[in-house]
């Protein structure tokens, strides 16, 4: 179901400014003699391919969305040259392709869907939309939390609390992180939202060439990942390996389990199979909504990550809910998406071999195209060993008709 907004909730926050967004269902691309440009619409099935499958639930849970996003092209210039030392010029980049940010997300929703389908329809708005004079009340609502974010000094966005006009750089990192917790904060009116939430990944693609040339075929990109829970971003080279951009947010993962009992002392509980969950109910201690454990630990702080690309040497960017990631390696994910003629059907591919296996949760997966598309080399490291698996999985099935 969609989420309201209650009248006190629409005063000040990023979804009234919604009504003059600049995101869009396409990017642009210059026309042959860069006197023009033309839409490309993202939905194409060979600019993003997707693959989304309810499997034996009765509830779809995962949800998924695209768009390009319009930030100022000096933000995005500072951000280059903080992250990767590079000074890119947006004038060369051309004004009507400078601002271009192309956003694609994934949503695991778990406990209901009511925050995947806001995460579809609201994050790309919100994290174009957010402004750091927006932090110090941002901030405000936070501590009404209680627990954990009682003693949270406010992360990244720490600079702006107190002074939003400090010199500090208000970048991806800190709008991710803002936007994320915005989404939160627009949530907590919901009753829903105290029980339900959703894992989250974003990734963020800006193209550098210039003059301009669309991501799917530039040869210089920057990527930045924004990440909470077990959702997954990764890179496939042309040389057949594989690149993870995120790691799981589970409690006993390193960098939570330090960060939880810091803030935190010790909740983590083992179930009957072994597996860890914080305060015995939860797998993962990054997330949106869940409101009624934000007091006890879990943040819907994302981890952010960025990457300079040369596109001649990566085919394609991967995103993965785990109904996906739970039963098919990262290897064999990159090694199934080469052999898709576009791609949607190398989405399908991967999801075909989910439903091989027995996928019983909701499985998604995008598939980003960038230049080496179609230029992977090397040997398919992983298809004897899918094979197998795919033959072990036909007579498990046949064992359990008998």
């Amino acid at each position: 179901m969609a989420l309201r907004l209650s009248s006190s909730c629409t005063r000040t926050t990023p979804i009234v400014r919604q009504l003059v967004a600049k995101y869009h269902d396409y990017i642009r691309a210059p026309t042959p003699g860069g006197k023009g440009s033309y839409r490309i619409p993202l939905h194409s099935s060979k600019i993003i391919g997707v693959g989304n499958d309810r499997g034996t639930r009765g509830h779809q849970e995962d949800y998924y969305a695209y768009a390009t996003l319009s930030i100022k092209p000096e933000e995005l210039q500072q951000n280059l040259k903080k992250y990767h030392k590079i000074d890119w010029d947006p004038h060369a980049a051309g004004d009507q392709f400078a601002d271009q940010l192309t956003f694609v997300g994934i949503y695991d929703g778990h406990g209901g869907s009511a925050v995947s389908q806001f995460l579809r329809q609201e994050l790309h708005g919100i994290f174009e939309s957010v402004q750091r004079e927006d932090i110090p009340e941002l901030a405000g609502w936070t501590k009404e939390l209680g627990g954990y974010f009682k003693r949270w000094k406010g992360g990244v966005l720490s600079p702006w609390i107190h002074d939003v006009h400090t010199s500090h750089f208000y970048d991806m990192e800190a709008r991710a992180t803002q936007a994320f917790l915005e989404v939160d904060r627009h949530m907590s009116i919901e009753r829903e939202t105290q029980s339900c939430g959703a894992t989250a990944s974003v990734a963020l693609i800006q193209s550098l060439d210039t003059p301009h040339v669309p991501f799917f075929a530039a040869n210089k990109v920057a990527l930045t990942v924004a990440h909470c829970g077990d959702t997954r971003v990764l890179l496939g080279s042309t040389e057949g390996a594989v690149f993870t951009m995120t790691e799981k947010h589970h409690a006993d993962a390193r960098v939570e389990s330090t960060r939880l009992r810091r803030m935190m002392g010790s909740s983590l509980v083992s179930d009957s199979f072994g597996e860890s969950r914080w305060m015995g109910v939860l797998e993962n201690t990054r997330g949106l909504g869940d409101l009624r454990f934000k007091k006890f630990g879990v943040t819907a702080e994302p981890e952010v990550r960025t990457k300079l690309l040369d596109g001649s040497r990566w085919a394609y960017i991967i995103l993965v809910s785990d109904g996906v990631s739970s039963l098919v390696s990262d290897a064999e994910i990159v090694d199934l998406v080469r052999t898709g003629k576009d791609p949607k059907d190398a989405a399908d591919k991967v999801l075909e071999f989910v439903d091989a296996l027995g996928g019983e949760d909701n499985a998604t997966i995008l598939v980003v195209p960038l230049a080496g598309w179609g230029k992977v080399e090397g040997p398919d490291r992983t298809k004897e060993l899918r094979e197998y698996r795919r033959e072990e999985a036909e007579g498990s099935e046949r064992h359990r008709r008998m």
